[in-house]
């Protein structure tokens, strides 16, 4: 479990890199201010959310069995692609109603930290 959330944490921050620096520089002109921002919100968030892989990653190398530290990962991960993917589509495409899913994957970075709390909990003494 340790190897696939380390090796998924670092795939995810480099496309979060890539989308960051084509943001910057690929849509600086295209994008309104609202769409940029929009964009600027999905980096951002995908970025704090590798790093909350990472770190489920690493603390899984000591406890690799751990339930709830699983359900963390693919949570982070899968609010990842609800949550930045949406907006990344809508800032790209312009289509309003992808921000009505949007909210489901604030929900699974929600409970993912709650799954990363509870582990924490039940694994520290």
């Amino acid at each position: 479990m340790a190897k696939l959330f380390i090796s998924l944490s670092a795939l995810s921050g480099m496309l979060a890199v890539i989308l960051g620096a084509f943001g910057a520089h690929g849509l600086r002109n295209r994008l309104d201010d609202y769409l940029m921002g929009v964009f600027e919100t999905a980096v951002q968030y995908h970025f704090y959310h590798t790093l909350a892989l990472l770190a489920v990653g690493i603390i899984a190398l000591q406890q690799p069995q751990t339930v709830l530290l699983k359900s963390a990962g693919w949570l982070f991960l899968l609010g990842i692609a609800v949550f930045s993917g949406s907006l990344y589509v809508l800032a790209l495409s312009g289509v309003k109603w992808l921000g009505a899913i949007t909210p489901l994957g604030g929900l699974a970075f929600i409970a993912g930290w709650a799954c990363l709390a509870a582990a924490g909990w039940k694994l520290i003494p």
